[in-house]
């Protein structure tokens, strides 16, 4: 009888703590708002619309589930997203980067993003900014007619 008691214990105890696990893996964190962003600049500077409008979306899924996300940053977040995923035109969705870039700079500044250095890009050609996970220049405005146009101007860590 004690050892069916004690099974019964230890796989009740088993299972509440696998279920407690698997609710953390659910959360989303403000690290892969970061991740996302790259992954949309990125699908800029290759010329990829769809892929661009599609990665936005997720960008707007994720931003509604991350917690103690600043609701201020969340809004504009979500309103930048969601004009990016509006649109399939390459020319547009380079447009909306601009303050896309510039709310996820100001996210980076008051919340830890990633332990990996984040650097800010200057464009002089189209007078905004960009954030990207590498120093080297890869511009997301103008793709491969001026890549390498551009400047580090402050870099995250």
């Amino acid at each position: 009888m004690k050892k069916i008691f004690l099974i019964v214990a230890f796989v009740a105890t088993f299972s509440a703590q696998n279920g407690f696990a698997q609710d953390n893996t659910n959360d989303s964190k403000p690290g892969q708002l970061l991740d996302l962003y790259y992954q949309i600049k990125d699908a800029l500077l290759k010329g990829n619309p769809a892929l661009a409008a599609t990665t936005a979306e997720a960008f707007s899924k994720t931003a509604l589930a991350v917690k103690g996300l600043p609701e201020a940053d969340r809004k504009v977040l979500l309103k930048d997203a969601s004009a990016l995923s509006s649109t399939k035109d390459l020319k547009e969705q380079r447009v909306y980067l601009v303050d896309f870039s510039e709310h996820m700079y100001a996210l980076a500044k008051s919340v830890k993003l990633s332990t990996d250095p984040i650097y800010k890009i200057w464009c002089p050609m189209k007078k905004a900014n960009w954030l990207s996970k590498e120093s080297a220049i890869k511009n997301p405005y103008y793709g491969s007619a001026m890549l390498t146009c551009g400047k580090v101007t402050e870099t995250l860590k």
